[in-house]
């Protein structure tokens, strides 16, 4: 069996302790907030972020530095025989495409994993990966088999305010404003990483009404087959909602009391740099059993 180490951004979610505890390596993601760069999680927390936002500072994403990741994985790769590298999804960011060109010059040694996911669902392909590495996989086949499997998930999230996405040019300012005036949330959903509108209602019990039906879809549908094989999950991630989403977290349990119920994070900044504050979205996903 070979030794295999994993390497994961934060946009999983994962903290350092949970990272320390799982026994994988946490790339920081940055940030550019006025002239500096922060990292997530290093110096750049939670509630920090959500601060500056809300002061409307400027924040934008960038991706890590691609010299910092090669000095992590020769580091590894003098312990380990392997290294899976699992950054967010190609769709929303090329760090992917960057550390994919590196990693050939580690051939069979560093393998880079797009698997389309993002937040808690890329959090559950990285608990993938420990259990496929228990079992005996090399990095080829685990590589193949989160690729394979990364769009058996959906997230479903409601956006409190259109703010956010105005700025960052996904509604246009006119559109903005009239949903401003008239209270409405949009729902948007994440399919394969991609942030997309799913619809849009005009207060918090409705959007998880709406939320709810869209999972029951899908596990009536396209996962049936996972949730009748016990190898589905659901979880929740939120921003700055943490009452909201334990409630919604006991609805969910209510609703579908034979799904495992796995987390209940903060959503990935990366993502809430679009969304803006008090979201609350619910993801589903297929595992490794």
């Amino acid at each position: 069996m070979k030794k295999i180490a994993v390497v994961v951004d934060t946009n999983s979610g994962i903290t350092k302790e949970e990272a320390k505890k799982l026994g994988i390596y946490l790339v920081p993601m940055p940030f550019i907030i006025g002239d500096e760069v922060l990292y997530e999680g290093e110096n750049l927390s939670q509630e920090d972020f959500y601060t500056l936002q809300k002061n409307d500072v400027k924040i934008t994403t960038s991706q890590p530095n691609i010299n910092d990741i090669v000095e992590l994985w020769e580091e590894l790769l003098k312990k380990y025989d392997q290294v899976l590298h699992i950054p967010m999804s190609s769709a929303l960011s090329k760090s992917f495409e960057t550390a994919e060109n590196f990693s050939k010059n580690y051939p069979n040694k560093v393998f880079v994993i797009d698997n389309k996911r993002i937040s808690i669902t890329l959090k559950a392909s990285v608990v993938d990966a420990l259990k496929l590495i228990e079992k005996g996989y090399d990095g080829k086949e685990i590589k193949d088999y989160l690729e394979k499997d990364g769009l058996e998930s959906s997230i479903y999230l409601m956006v409190d305010t259109l703010k956010y996405l105005k700025r960052g040019g996904r509604v246009t300012p006119a559109a903005a404003a009239i949903g401003t005036i008239l209270n409405i949330k949009p729902i948007l959903t994440i399919q394969g990483g991609k942030l997309d509108k799913f619809s849009k209602v005009t207060n918090l019990r409705s959007a998880k009404k709406k939320m709810i039906e869209a999972i029951r879809n899908d596990i009536e549908t396209r996962f049936k087959k996972y949730v009748e094989n016990g190898e589905f999950e659901l979880a929740i991630a939120h921003t700055t909602n943490d009452e909201n989403a334990e409630i919604f977290k006991q609805e969910l349990l209510k609703e579908f009391p034979n799904i495992p119920f796995s987390y209940c994070d903060p959503l990935a900044l990366s993502i809430a740099t679009h969304t803006g504050p008090k979201v609350l979205a619910v993801g589903g996903y297929h595992i490794v059993k």
